[in-house]
């Protein structure tokens, strides 16, 4: 993996091998992730590419701006609580650049209208 790789893309790609982690241990799934997670993963892509903060987003844990449905929130908690372990293992760059990305602090966002946030340029 290139450092001059898109966030966001990183992003998707470490989701992604979390959820088809999560349902090979936990549902059984042999041939690719089940119906469920598919469309769990789905969902979390067209968070990412609706995400306000682009390539500067923090991770979702810690972003001011929840966008995710509360029950699919619930889900991806599920699924890190299992994956997050396992990924050192199965996939430790994604992990390490995952957990390096815990450090990424949320830029401020633009008002609505074009104004800038309090205390900007």
């Amino acid at each position: 993996m290139s450092g001059g790789q898109p966030r966001r893309e990183r992003e998707r790609r470490t989701i992604a091998a979390m959820i088809d982690l999560f349902c090979r241990g936990r549902h059984r799934a042999e041939a690719g992730p089940c119906a469920d997670c598919v469309e769990l993963r789905d969902y979390a892509d067209r968070r990412l590419e609706k995400c306000p903060f682009q390539e500067e987003k923090p991770p979702c844990a810690d972003c001011p701006i929840h966008c995710y449905q509360p029950a699919r929130r619930e889900q991806v908690k599920a699924v890190m609580r299992y994956s997050g372990p396992r990924m050192f293992l199965r996939h430790p760059l994604f992990a390490l650049r995952h957990w390096l990305d815990g450090f990424r602090k949320a830029p401020p966002l633009a008002r609505r209208g074009g104004a800038s946030p309090p205390g900007g340029p």
